[in-house]
């Protein structure tokens, strides 16, 4: 049971003065057998909960690097229901690190939205994002994931109105993903001090951690945005690293610590 493995992370490390890094990747990029060894010593280089990419043929909310790496992993024979068995591998070995899988709502439905539940709690997955699921959503999946004790994780952005924002503060559970800049995955230029005052401004309508996603490339970056935030999620940055290597997979697990190592010890300065 994959219950409140998120909130004990969150709250471990709030105890102790830590922020979360939460590197994202897309499952199955570019070929399956690399996704659990990513998993792993990405975990090793200091990660606290693992993102998944649920490869999907329309990721409309993901920029072209992420897109990429979603048609590498379809290419590659990546399907849902490998990505759940990656979960289950993974698990094999680490009974700790939350896993939660991001993606569309069109393979989950496609899957049933309660056979994707079930799977998801027997492969050990622990919170769901759901990018184009609202919070007001009440159906099967929203149902299934909180019997199961799967959190449900949505997405704020600067854009987002103070009653959205109570929507989403009712709804969401685990952490909120703040979306720090407007636009697609793998935007560019992180203001810092903006996202400084906007979670500020969140923390009145959420009671879960705030950690922030889009645009975090630097461990400089990733520092800036743990001094305000509950955590800092790091993705295209990873992804576009992938990418560099697809004919050399063997070397994308040690690429993806080189990236994540500094990120954790300039977060950890900076606490």
């Amino acid at each position: 049971m994959s219950s409140n493995r998120i909130q004990q992370r969150m709250d471990a490390l709030s105890t102790i003065g830590r922020k979360a890094l939460i590197p994202y990747i897309v499952a199955g990029d570019p070929t399956p057998s690399i996704t659990v060894p990513a998993m792993h010593a990405m975990i090793e280089a200091g990660a606290d909960i693992i993102e998944l990419g649920m490869p999907f043929s329309d990721p409309f909310a993901d920029g072209p690097v992420n897109q990429r790496g979603a048609e590498r992993a379809i290419a590659g024979g990546t399907t849902l229901r490998s990505v759940l068995d990656a979960v289950s591998e993974f698990r094999q070995t680490d009974q700790q690190t939350p896993v939660v899988l991001m993606g569309y709502l069109n393979p989950v439905i496609a899957m049933g939205e309660t056979a994707f539940c079930d799977a998801c709690e027997k492969s050990g997955v622990d919170g769901l994002l759901i990018v184009d699921m609202p919070p007001e959503e009440e159906g099967s999946l929203v149902k299934g994931a909180k019997d199961r004790g799967l959190d449900l994780i949505y997405l704020a952005a600067p854009t987002t109105t103070d009653t959205r924002l109570a929507a989403i503060g009712q709804a969401t559970s685990g952490y909120l993903y703040y979306v720090s800049l407007k636009g697609i995955t793998g935007s560019s230029k992180l203001d810092t001090g903006e996202v400084k005052e906007r979670i500020e401004h969140i923390r009145q309508h959420v009671s879960v951690p705030i950690c922030v996603g889009f645009g975090i490339r630097t461990a400089e970056d990733a520092a800036a945005i743990s001094s305000t935030a509950d955590g800092s999620i790091v993705g295209t940055v990873l992804v576009s690293q992938v990418e560099s290597l697809i004919n050399d997979p063997a070397k994308i697990p040690e690429a993806l610590q080189s990236i994540l190592r500094p990120m954790r010890e300039a977060m950890d300065a900076k606490a």
